[in-house]
């Protein structure tokens, strides 16, 4: 099914290429019916929203990225939970979280975007409880959930309020609210607007000071981990903000605060991967640093370097995770191993496979650029992964 998606997708973008507008756009149907009020201005305006779908370069990349990652990392679930039970209802969700990532990047406008959103969050909840049974995991599902409920109540008042002073709230409203702003470049409704919904955007990519949901996801399965919580659903919010680039550039002032906000995510979530033993709580707070720099970049206005990095991302983090999924618990670890990089007796022989992954195996230790030799002591190794995370953090920050 997500093999057909991506040729699908594939096919789409190859087609959208050789016209000249690089546009496509279907309405279906009226979704809302309109409800008049009056907007800010005095103006008389129906509130409704389409049933419609967008496909332009921007959207085209997301597709291609979900539809793509999202197959390879469906064809690694099926060795990987193919001993776990809830067999069927691990693939039902992740399928069903498919569907409304593609909705959340296709759709034309921000109500339908926001049916979108809140999807991919409701099957994010589902999956980080996915072993229900565990009451850490059960925790952090709630966790993920309240925290971005915070996020997603201030996106649906940015909405609003572009509905109040435009009267619509389709992508791409620049002629609408270029009217609004304040005067001498104070603050406006485009900047109020446009900070409300990068306060959801911080929730749903887990920037300061609402980033805390997303190292305690790591309790679902590490392919979930890999698309939603790497690849896929925590970019949403930067695809969301670089989606808004009319409004935020109406707000150079909203702009401003994500540009500080990004960069302060990035350097703090990068230290305090140096902190952590678990290695997929190593790379959960590598993805919040690098989703900060995405919104760094975004804050500059450099859009373009923000969703390349968005591009990249997606598939070097995907393959970091997928690579800590090897020392899967009842597969590849030998007994008497715990679950972080820390092992029972100390014996740095015996380290869980996925360190070795991230920084370099023994066996070719100049592989991984760490020089990791046999006589190296297991604090060593465990330096070197933290290491080898803080430079995925840095390296790949945007440059002119």
């Amino acid at each position: 099914m997500v093999l057909g998606s991506f040729l699908l997708a594939l096919g789409a973008v190859v087609e959208l290429a050789g016209t000249a507008t690089r546009s496509h756009e279907l309405v279906l149907y009226r979704w809302i019916a309109g409800l008049p009020f009056r907007t800010l201005d005095g103006g008389i305006a129906v509130f409704g929203a389409d049933w419609g779908f967008l496909l332009d370069p921007l959207s085209a990349v997301m597709v291609l990225v979900v539809t793509g990652v999202g197959f390879v990392i469906h064809v690694y679930s099926v060795g990987y939970m193919a001993h776990d039970g809830g067999y069927y209802r691990f693939f039902g969700y992740m399928n069903l979280f498919v569907f409304f990532m593609l909705m959340l990047v296709l759709a034309n406008n921000y109500v339908l975007l926001f049916v979108g959103w809140e999807g991919v969050g409701l099957c994010s909840y589902l999956l980080i409880g996915f072993y229900f049974h565990k009451k850490s995991a059960s925790d952090a599902g709630n966790k993920a959930f309240i925290v971005n409920r915070i996020g997603d109540a201030a996106f649906i008042l940015g909405m609003l309020l572009l509905f109040a002073v435009a009267g619509t709230a389709v992508h791409g409203i620049r002629e609408a609210l270029s009217g609004h702003g304040g005067r001498d470049g104070g603050l406006g409704h485009p900047v109020t607007a446009a900070l409300l919904l990068f306060v959801g955007a911080t929730g749903k990519s887990a920037q300061l000071p609402l980033y805390t949901w997303l190292p305690d996801a790591m309790e679902g399965p590490t392919p979930v981990s890999a698309l939603i919580h790497a690849a896929t659903m925590v970019t949403a919010g930067v695809y969301m903000v670089a989606r808004s680039s009319d409004l935020f550039s109406l707000a150079p002032h909203a702009m401003t605060i994500v540009a500080v906000v990004g960069a302060l995510t990035a350097i703090f979530a990068a230290s305090m991967a140096l902190t952590q033993n678990d290695i997929k709580r190593v790379l959960a707070y590598s993805t919040v640093s690098q989703l900060g720099f995405m919104l760094l970049a975004l804050g500059v206005g450099a859009y373009w370097v923000a969703v390349f990095h968005l591009y990249t991302h997606a598939f070097f983090k995907a393959l970091l995770f997928l690579g800590s999924g090897i020392g899967h618990p009842r597969a590849l670890r030998p007994a008497g191993h715990a679950p972080h990089g820390r092992t029972q007796g100390q014996d740095p022989d015996h380290l869980p496979y996925d360190v070795h992954r991230v920084a370099g195996d023994r066996r070719y230790p100049r592989a991984g650029g760490l020089f990791l030799e046999r006589r190296d002591s297991l604090g060593d190794r465990q330096l070197a992964a933290r290491f080898g995370a803080f430079c995925t953090a840095s390296a790949s920050s945007p440059r002119d």
